[in-house]
């Protein structure tokens, strides 16, 4: 190779190192969070990093939380529960006010973004959907409204994937059978072939499960695949065990991640 082609391959070599030192994304921690109502999943938003702001799309789902909301810890937007699926306006008025914040530089100030939970959240798209297509409140056609749906939800993910806080997104667990083996595995709860594409979204993994002991329920995270349940982590490969406590500053002080809070906003 000639001295002016290997100072060329030099050169990319040194463009590619540069843009993984300055790409935030590296250092960035995001968490698909799936479990059964009543797991715990939304009260580990208490253990991220603080100011922790939720967007509750669960009616009621916040209600555990008031200690940590009266100290100004977490910031609970409840306007999202309850969306009329008749007279849909939740969505629209959700992505109104995401543009908002993104405007002003919101999430920059934010420990921990949290939307709870994508189901509910998923629901509501589809309820705009429906309205935008003139049939709020009727069942979807299957290629007609699901489509539109599964974009709206990738599209968002990956939007919120790039905002300058950690991103927790909850969900639920879906039971689903290989007809061959008769196992049944629990996977992400959502529309279509999403229950595949999304997780790879993220760089954890995590199920919320509970185990009943002689001393009460413990609640415990799942951070890698066992039995039937899909779980997996990036940051913990070779330092989680199977089953972490589930405290999200925590496991990222033992994996070496940043787990400091920002300043409270109020």
């Amino acid at each position: 190779m000639s001295d002016d082609k290997f100072l060329e391959v030099k050169k990319l070599a040194s463009e590619i190192r540069d843009f993984y030192k300055q790409d935030t994304r590296q250092d960035s921690f995001n968490l698909l969070l799936c479990g059964d109502k009543g797991s715990g999943k939304t009260v580990l938003s208490t253990t991220c990093r603080k100011p922790v702001h939720i967007d509750s799309f669960d009616s009621g789902g916040t209600k555990a939380l008031k200690p940590w909301i009266e100290k100004g810890e977490i910031i609970a937007d409840t306007r999202w529960e309850g969306d009329d699926p008749f007279k849909p306006t939740v969505f629209e008025k959700w992505q109104t006010e995401m543009a908002k914040r993104e405007r002003v530089g919101y999430f920059n100030h934010l420990g921990t973004y949290y939307l709870d939970t994508a189901t509910s959240w998923a629901g509501c798209i589809m309820n705009y959907v429906l309205s935008k297509a003139g049939i709020a409140g009727e069942a979807p056609r299957f290629t007609h409204d699901y489509t539109p749906q599964k974009v709206k939800i990738i599209n968002w993910i990956k939007r919120m994937l790039k905002y300058p806080c950690d991103f927790v997104l909850t969900g639920h667990l879906e039971g689903t059978k290989d007809e061959v083996l008769g196992k049944i595995s629990y996977r992400f709860m959502t529309t279509g072939k999403g229950e595949v594409t999304i997780p790879l979204e993220f760089d954890e993994l995590w199920i919320a499960d509970t185990q009943l002991k002689s001393t009460g329920v413990e609640y415990r995270l799942i951070t890698c695949r066992t039995g039937p349940y899909v779980a997996t982590t990036r940051i913990g490969k070779g330092v989680f065990e199977l089953y972490e406590k589930p405290d999200v500053k925590y496991l990222l002080k033992k994996a070496g991640k940043n787990y400091e809070d920002k300043p409270l906003l109020f």
